[in-house]
């Protein structure tokens, strides 16, 4: 089982390195690709050091069985052909194929069986925001149809990348000092502040980010559930949060809803009030699963359930939903 990781050098790709460690991923060899500038530098994986080779349109995928890809849309535009030409599998983690209907659009919690009808070799990794919700609607689905959703996403700045985290933590050091703040890779400061623009504003007046919540939800599902969405930047190091709102077919109790999350695989429950327990991005970085609390009845409508959720981006937001991916593949392809 030869893998290939593309883009190994930004904050998904060493994310990739340390899931397919930590999940001790049946691969017998390994091979990494980056961009010129990062040609040349070497990871060690397992003991053994790996030197990142440029990415380039020849044959170097030619016995790759899976490549974990995460080096941004147009370079998963431009190398997708070169990459899937001799076979390989490619799961790409860009926003660049998730919307083709030829393209599988996976959480293996969800719709894992998806994957293994891949007519181009590709498998797209949905936005970080929409596979920490789906996770979480698919036990309530499960239980009622759901109708519609209203969410609010509180996106910590990993969501931006490793250069992003980096400023947020440049800024916080500035405003203590009293400095002038450094700002670069946001639109505005985010230190001390809330930013509710990811990604650009369409013509409906949603963003982007919004967008991708309401269509590739329905993608994932297989549904004609309606979402809107409204997406926030928050000073947060790493951990993506939700405010999720559902309205079903069928009313729910409250408990109905707590035990279906409760046993349903890869989701924790973290729901006390009284001990002040409830899920939080400080505690939860570096978690593989996604965690629920503040569930209750909503009091307007009979059929609404609200409740919070706190996922790590990186992890299962990106790297650790490309490897489980992979993982069914390894399992269940013929």
């Amino acid at each position: 089982m030869k893998i290939a990781i593309v883009g190994v050098s930004g904050a998904v790709g060493q994310e990739l390195l340390k899931v397919l460690d930590q999940r001790n991923f049946p691969l017998t060899d390994l091979v990494l690709f980056g961009s010129k500038r990062s040609a040349g530098q070497t990871y060690a994986f397992k003991g053994k050091e790996y030197k990142v080779n440029e990415l380039q349109h020849n044959d170097d995928f030619k016995d790759v069985d899976i490549a974990l890809v995460s080096a941004g849309g147009g370079t998963s535009l431009d190398y997708a052909e070169t990459i899937t030409k001799h076979g390989a599998i490619m799961i790409d983690n860009s926003s660049a194929f998730r919307m083709d209907d030829q393209v599988p659009l996976v959480v293996p919690e969800v719709n894992a069986e998806d994957a293994l009808n891949t007519p181009k070799n590709i498998i797209a990794n949905p936005n970080c925001t929409t596979i920490q919700m789906v996770v979480s609607l698919k036990p309530i689905e499960k239980l009622s149809h759901i109708k519609r959703v209203h969410v609010s996403s509180y996106q910590s700045a990993s969501g931006a990348g490793a250069s992003a985290m980096a400023e947020l933590e440049q800024q916080i050091k500035e405003v203590a000092e009293g400095k002038s703040v450094n700002v670069e890779k946001f639109a505005y400061q985010l230190a001390l502040n809330l930013i509710p623009q990811i990604d650009v504003f369409t013509e409906n007046g949603y963003t982007k980010e919004e967008m991708k919540m309401y269509n590739e939800t329905q993608k994932i599902m297989h549904s004609d559930i309606e979402v809107s969405a409204t997406c926030v930047r928050v000073p947060v190091m790493r951990a993506h949060s939700e405010s999720i709102w559902v309205e079903t077919e069928k009313e729910l109790t409250v408990e109905e809803v707590r035990e279906a999350f409760q046993n349903f695989e890869g989701v924790i429950v973290q729901d006390n009030p009284e001990e002040k327990q409830y899920p939080m991005p400080l505690f939860l970085s570096g978690r593989d699963e996604v965690f629920v609390g503040r569930i209750r009845k909503d009091l307007s409508n009979p059929k609404g359930i609200a409740f919070w959720s706190v996922s790590d981006q990186i992890r299962k937001g990106a790297a650790l939903n490309a490897v489980q991916i992979a993982e069914y593949l390894i399992k269940n392809k013929k």
